[in-house]
């Protein structure tokens, strides 16, 4: 029979994370065959692939999320796997040509597009490109059972990323079942997945593949995408197993209709504005992926070793012509590819079973071929630009852990990184010369924490570190005056303090995070207009604030889940840094009053956020209510289980997102209205 293998839940300084919760009383799995006991709540870390430590003695800031305990909802957007995880500002733009923003401790809120700053890796191997970027669409948010999420300086050790590391799990195919999920939402959106494992003695194969099309909250918002997957594991040995993943995201069709005026906005958030029409705004991509993972297990030793290669196709119209010779035109054709390799080694010894080593080795490179036309009122005109920009990127680290006595826990880690990035124009005409340019970037980061357990259920920790972020080859591809690269622009150092206590009991899961954090040379943005970015370094910023998180079970049938986020994010002169929420607050209670029936409401709360770095335009601060029911049934072999869900409840107008240093004063990007949700998902066990 095929076993997963043990270290698909190791958790390793190279982000090699796992965690299993599964919701209580409530089927999950797509074999529809979990024993009672893989349904009671479990949370538990690993070190390494050998030892257990409960993940309240890591002297770190680090949440479990079963996706299960989310509500129920299309799976079309990330922050919907991410609600109520303290620390993390999900902003959802409901403008599919931009993707899900990312914002942790106020790391991210930068990006124009995607993600920045923040580290995505779906079971073990990296979503974000090996220059930071990472694109949240690209996946198959249906495969996610759990999430982990690690903020402060333990991050550091993972590479270049500032704000942390998000880590999405998939369960490894228990037995053969077909899965088909049938969803449905306002604005005629509709999305189908299907999914089929098959489980033999030695192997598993599993196949799944996704259609979403909308016509989206506002006019000339529509979008189509189209996902396959392909996932292959080998058991070679009762200690080794191979895993093969094959992805395939194609989106067609993602128009643009663009952020409004704060005016435009109270105005009519509905409403498009005219350019969207006129240069008929919209995007393209192409997304390809594939990796092969080998993984070994002992008693006092553990390796994995990971190998990935993806092709990104991108093609994008901005609304404005960019005519001009000197400029890099508004219709941008960029295809990328990428490739990379993660070793990574853990040690524990017989003879020092209070020790435990892990290091590992990172490589990869990233090749952007990119173009710049004309935008001919929607149609693709002359070049403006014509160019090859390629990142090497090299890191090492190892991470120590100490137990020197029952109730102590040390952990200390080194990371080295190294980033190379070269551009070579090949549009070179009298008006635009040749801006072909290199720049190197290379940092040492650190971290050092203890944890201290008071008793089996409380733990305090304190951690101390220094991280390292580089701009995007994206960021760096455009200059305020002139073309080519923004050679001017550096990568960001931060020094961060973390001191957090958690307590955990029967009933009860509780933890709070103090964190300060120094920054030198920021990455921000410079200067953002009509869909072109420019950023700069900010000689220095601070952060400083408090993360809570409850979880608890108020009675046989009930409980709840909340936490609440206060980020206080400046520069050197007092300002806000925008895109920044101050306070956030999260509040789920879930009515349970069957097995398989479950009734979950929600209210979450925004504070609000500054547009600009003047801080004289701001977002308003929300409250949005949603509510879900589920129900399960089974029939022999079939489990049926229909869900509806209405998203903002009261029907609140609201800003999802603001565009940071928009210069047509064009910052914000509505939310979406009071909508109806429902899908059925539907499992057989052969």
């Amino acid at each position: 029979m095929f076993r997963p293998s043990k270290l698909a839940l190791a958790i390793t300084a190279s982000a090699s994370m796992g965690f299993c919760l599964p919701a209580p009383g409530f089927a999950q799995d797509s074999s529809a065959a979990l024993t009672a006991a893989e349904q009671a709540q479990i949370e538990r870390i690993e070190i390494t692939a050998t030892r257990r430590v409960a993940s309240q003695t890591t002297p770190a800031a680090v949440t479990n999320l079963a996706t299960s305990e989310q509500l129920p909802g299309l799976r079309i957007d990330a922050a919907e796997l991410l609600g109520g995880i303290a620390g993390i500002q999900s902003d959802s733009r409901a403008n599919y040509a931009q993707d899900t923003r990312i914002t942790m401790r106020g790391f991210g809120a930068r990006s124009a597009f995607g993600v920045r700053g923040v580290l995505l890796r779906l079971d073990g191997v990296p979503l974000s490109m090996p220059d930071g970027q990472a694109q949240t669409s690209s996946i198959l948010l249906d495969e996610a059972d759990n999430v982990q999420v690690i903020r402060g300086p333990l991050a550091a050790i993972y590479g270049n990323a500032a704000g942390g590391v998000i880590h999405w799990r998939s369960l490894t195919p228990r037995a053969t079942a077909t899965q088909l999920d049938l969803m449905a939402g306002g604005n005629d959106a509709r999305r189908a997945f299907l999914q089929h494992d098959w489980v033999g003695d030695d192997k598993a194969l599993r196949l799944a593949g996704a259609t979403f099309s909308t016509d989206g909250p506002r006019p000339h918002n529509s979008a189509e995408r189209h996902q396959v997957a392909a996932r292959w594991y080998q058991d070679l040995s009762d200690s080794t197993r191979l895993v093969v993943r094959l992805d395939n995201n194609n989106a067609p069709l993602l128009q643009d209709p663009s952020s409004l005026t704060p005016a435009a906005w109270r105005e009519d958030p509905t409403q498009t504005v005219e350019r969207a029409f006129t240069f008929n705004t919209r995007k393209r991509i192409h997304h390809q992926q594939a990796s092969v993972s080998l993984e070994h297990e002992s008693a006092a030793q553990a390796a994995d070793i990971s190998a990935w290669r993806g092709w990104r196709d991108v093609e994008q119209y901005l609304p404005f012509p960019g005519a001009d010779l000197n400029g890099d035109g508004a219709v941008i054709d960029l295809r990328r590819d990428f490739t990379g390799i993660d070793a990574n080694y853990h040690l524990r010894l017989p003879n020092l079973p209070d020790w435990q080593l892990s290091t590992g080795l990172q490589l990869a490179e990233q090749n952007d071929r990119r173009y710049g036309y004309v935008n001919n009122f929607g149609v693709r005109g002359e070049v403006r630009r014509n160019d090859d920009g390629s990142v090497q990127t090299e890191s090492a680290y190892a991470l120590l852990q100490w137990q020197p006595q029952s109730n102590w826990q040390v952990m200390t880690g080194v990371r080295y990184n190294q980033a190379d990035f070269q551009v070579d124009d090949y549009f070179i005409i009298p008006e635009n010369p040749d801006d072909s340019g290199s720049a190197s970037m290379q940092q040492l980061s650190w971290m050092l924490g203890v944890n201290y357990a008071i008793s089996d259920q409380w733990s305090v920790f304190i951690s101390r570190g220094n991280g390292f972020e580089t701009p995007t080859l994206t960021e760096l591809a455009y200059r305020n005056n002139g073309t080519g690269l923004n050679t001017e622009l550096g990568p960001a150092t931060n020094q961060q303090w973390e001191i957090g206590s958690k307590w955990r009991s029967d009933r009860v899961q509780a933890a709070l995070t103090l964190f300060h954090i120094d920054t030198a040379n920021e990455i921000v943005v410079d200067q953002s207009n009509d869909g072109r970015t420019t950023y700069t370094n900010a000689e220095q910023t601070s952060r400083e604030g408090l993360e809570l998180s409850v979880a608890a079970d108020l009675a046989e049938q009930w409980s709840t889940r909340a936490s609440a986020t206060y980020t206080d994010a400046r520069y050197s002169d007092g300002a806000r840094l925008p895109g920044v929420a101050r306070q956030q607050a999260y509040w789920q209670l879930r009515w349970q009053p069957a097995v398989a029936t479950r009734v979950q409401l929600v209210g979450e709360y925004r504070g609000n956020v500054a547009a600009n770095d003047s801080n004289d335009v701001f977002a308003p601060a929300h409250t949005l209510w949603h509510v879900a029911v589920q129900q399960q049934w089974r029939y022999d072999g079939l489990q049926l289980q229909p869900w509806l869900k209405i998203h903002n409840l009261t029907d609140r107008d609201y800003v999802g997102s603001v565009v940071v240093n928009q210069g047509s004063g064009r910052a914000f990007e509505p939310g979406v209205g009071r909508e109806l949700q429902v899908g059925v998902s539907l499992n057989y066990l052969w």
